[in-house]
């Protein structure tokens, strides 16, 4: 069964070229990708609507997995990794536990 996503490349074409054409050029690079990532569209939104605090937010299993990767690699505390992120320093424990990192 596919799983149904919404076309956020058709939504974020649309919102760019009625309510905020300035941002576009800013939004291309990412809008040409063949797949959005869960972090791009994060991506995407903070670029269009500035920083927004959204507390409700989730993540794929690929995505996370970036997250602590991410925080691997560069040999951070879970403090840095969910400043860059924006996601609190619990749910990087959380996942960290869950993952076995």
């Amino acid at each position: 069964m596919k799983e149904l996503k919404p076309d956020y490349h058709r939504i974020f074409r649309d919102i760019l070229t009625k309510k905020k054409p300035v941002k576009t050029e800013e939004c291309l690079r990412i809008l040409e990708k063949k797949n959005l990532s869960a972090l791009d569209v994060i991506k995407l939104n903070t670029l269009v609507f500035g920083k927004m605090k959204n507390k409700h937010r989730s993540y794929s299993k690929t995505t996370i997995l970036y997250m602590l990767d991410f925080q691997k690699e560069n040999r951070l505390p879970n403090e840095h990794v969910s400043r860059h992120f924006n996601v609190s320093r619990n749910s990087v424990a959380k996942w960290k536990k869950l993952f076995g990192y």
